[in-house]
């Protein structure tokens, strides 16, 4: 009676090993991927404080963008999966807010990213040339004299998960567009 007994729990360890293993797996596909969306985030926020400090220190702007794309390098492929678009803004005179004064941009998926700041009137089908800032950067523009500038960094990525976490759980699971914007 004793070894029947035995015999019949066996297969629950089997069960249970598998059950695990599965759950073990998602774990460390989510600690994979998730990890590699924070880091992609971080470099995002680096490139667009450093393009923004570069423009602001009058490097053109095509040169900025092209810089910054370079220096992402293998961490963030922006010639195929991403965006780089610098923007400069200006006060009017009067202090009646705030227009784009230049941009450029470079990346594979600028086509179907534009800025969020603005764009150059008449560039792109663009209508106006009204800069849409923060408010933060609306109230540093606010404070300077007519014809000041602020230049603002704008980089859009598509991430790309290298687990299959999202066939497991659905593609809403991770992020699949990254964006990060920074003025000076």
């Amino acid at each position: 009676m004793r070894t029947k007994l035995n015999t019949e729990e066996s297969g629950q360890a089997l069960v249970e090993l598998s059950l695990g293993l599965v759950l073990l797996c998602v774990f460390v596909f989510g600690i994979i991927d998730f990890g590699r969306a924070i880091y992609d985030v971080e470099v995002m926020k680096n490139l667009v404080g450093e393009g923004s400090s570069m423009a602001s220190r009058t490097t053109s702007l095509p040169q900025t963008a092209t810089i910054v794309a370079n220096y992402a390098g293998a961490d963030i492929k922006i010639s195929t999966l991403g965006c780089v678009i610098v923007t400069s803004v200006t006060n009017k005179p009067g202090g009646s807010g705030q227009v784009v004064t230049g941009q450029a941009s470079t990346g594979g998926i600028c086509a179907s990213n534009p800025s969020k700041v603005g764009c150059l009137q008449g560039q792109g089908g663009c209508g106006s040339s009204s800069a849409t800032l923060p408010p933060g950067a609306v109230a540093a523009l606010a404070g300077e004299p007519a014809g000041s500038a602020i230049y603002t960094t704008e980089i859009y990525y598509t991430f790309n998960a290298i687990t299959p976490l999202p066939g497991l759980l659905g593609s809403t699971v991770l992020p699949s567009n990254l964006y990060s914007i920074a003025y000076y």
